[in-house]
């Protein structure tokens, strides 16, 4: 009959306390190796004529043990190794202890190379210290040989445990850490690539007084010494441009920011976005520093250009295309909305069971009509541009078209990856833009953006003709993992408590 999992950790702590008792610390202070096991992994057969003692440290992830006779698996971060245990060598209280050892253990071992009678590469030991005795027992992962590979199955496959317990997931998981190693490589690019473009990073408040650059729903928290709410930041574009009025040129920013809005594969309350602000671009630039960003993370770190994500075939060489929004809907639906008045889009939305908020103006039904019509079919890379002005308050109107905002969205394969403007540095314009947004929340708009009279007064000092940018990473690091869910690639997403 299968024990239950209490009975094994109650077998452990027994040995725990016999190794107390034995007068071992099991949690000691101080602990050593010589070597990485992928030092040692590399030219077997020089260490073992070397015959070098050599000490490495690592989580025990297998054992086996016959009389006076043991084996063992040691693994560290750079790889695993075999060792080998005999009472002889260790004496007779080192050897007590490692039969008081079980798999999950942190242990040091000290040795020298050689191979054994069938030829196994391991480690001879000739001392061990237990560095952390392992209480809970893991769960169990199970291997097979198949035409030479090491094939794993039985694996900690529960997706939304794996959420829950990322330390076992990265544990059990090697190709898991695989990815948040290759994410860690992709946002240092990220940072190379900004500075050599001659962007300083900086950083700005997550708790602000006032949320604002972005249609969204803020998390509201409360400061007790100043007795003041404060909200976390849904994004750092107004306190980014304060910089710029401030005499930087190019600023960026990589953090964390929070909206109190839903969750699905693409999107978690918590993300990492970065902004950044350049001087004296535009929205064409702007398009060419994501392009270029996008082809160096994919070509230069990854080493390929083309991705499946979400069902597709993703290829990110090429020259990408840039497509106005309201010509890419009269494509799809047949009619020019550009020409068509309000009363027939709300009539057509309101045919298609098209949901319309509060307050919605001719440029916002334009927009629900792209949403439901067109993001979707928008595989390749695509700037989308020409967005309404009425649903774009932070940007610049398009020269000679009033209903349009100097705006573009990357889209690929459906999604939204960056959202970039020809900044608004006008303040009476700007000012008429956020209190026309403050409207529509009196309408019961939750998203709208909000005044932000310091942001109003820093543009009255003056703020140059400037292009901004944010990319989303986690959707970024999504498509170069080639991983549908965002869950996979945030160490720890949120979820729904259980």
């Amino acid at each position: 009959m299968q024990q239950k999992p209490n009975q094994f950790i109650r077998l452990r702590q027994q040995k725990l306390e016999k190794i107390k008792a034995m007068g071992i610390d099991p949690y000691p202070v101080e602990s050593s190796r010589s070597h990485s096991i992928s030092n040692l992994l590399s030219d077997k057969d020089s260490w073992i004529a070397a015959e070098t003692q050599v000490t490495i440290a690592g989580r025990l992830v297998a054992m086996r043990r016959q009389g006076k006779l043991g084996f063992g698996n040691i693994e560290d971060a750079s790889g695993k190794i075999q060792i080998y245990v005999q009472q002889n060598s260790l004496g007779e209280e080192n050897y007590e202890l490692f039969k008081l050892c079980d798999s999950g253990d942190f242990i040091q071992v000290t040795g020298i190379l050689f191979y054994t009678q069938t030829g196994e590469y391991s480690l001879k030991c000739t001392s061990i210290k237990l560095l952390g005795k392992n209480i809970r027992p893991l769960p169990t992962v199970k291997e097979k040989i198949e035409d030479g590979k090491t094939i794993r199955y039985d694996e900690f496959a529960d997706i939304e445990l794996r959420y829950r317990k990322r330390y076992l997931d990265l544990l059990l998981n090697p190709e898991h850490r695989k990815v948040f190693e290759l994410r860690s490589k992709l946002v240092t690019a990220i940072r190379h690539f900004m500075d050599a473009r001659g962007y300083i990073e900086v950083e700005t408040p997550i708790l602000q007084p006032l949320y604002g650059g972005a249609n969204a729903r803020p998390f509201t928290t409360h400061h007790n010494t100043l007795d003041v709410d404060l909200y976390l930041r849904i994004a750092t574009e107004l306190y980014l441009k304060r910089l710029i009025v401030g005499g930087f040129e190019r600023v960026y920013e990589i953090g964390k920011n929070f909206r109190n809005e839903g969750m699905d594969r693409t999107h978690n309350p918590e993300f990492t976005l970065m902004e950044f602000y350049e001087a004296f671009s535009d929205l064409t630039g702007m398009m060419d520093i994501a392009e270029d960003l996008f082809k160096h993370l994919a070509w230069d770190i990854v080493g390929k250009d083309s991705f499946k994500y979400h069902g597709h075939e993703v290829c990110l060489s090429g020259t990408w295309r840039r497509a106005s929004m309201p010509k890419l809907v009269t494509e799809n639906l047949g009619f020019e909305v550009e020409q068509a008045s309000y009363e027939e889009l709300f009539a057509f939305c309101t045919k298609k069971e098209i949901e319309i908020p509060q307050g919605a103006g001719k440029g916002k039904l334009i927009s629900l009509l792209y949403e439901h019509f067109v993001e979707s079919k928008l595989i390749q890379p695509t700037f989308v541009c020409d967005f309404p002005k009425e649903i774009s308050p932070l940007a610049k109107t398009k020269p000679g078209n009033p209903l349009l905002a100097d705006r573009f969205e990357l889209i690929i394969a459906g999604n939204e990856f960056s959202n970039a403007f020809s900044e608004l540095n006008d303040p009476f314009d700007q000012r008429a833009r956020l209190e026309a947004q403050a409207k529509l929340r009196e309408l019961g708009d939750d998203e709208a953006n909000v005044v932000d009279e310091d942001f109003l007064e820093a543009l009255e000092y003056g703020m140059p003709p400037m292009g901004g940018q944010g990319i989303g990473i986690d959707r970024l690091i999504m498509l170069l993992t080639e991983n549908d869910s965002i869950k996979e690639v945030i160490l720890f997403p949120q979820m729904k408590t259980s």
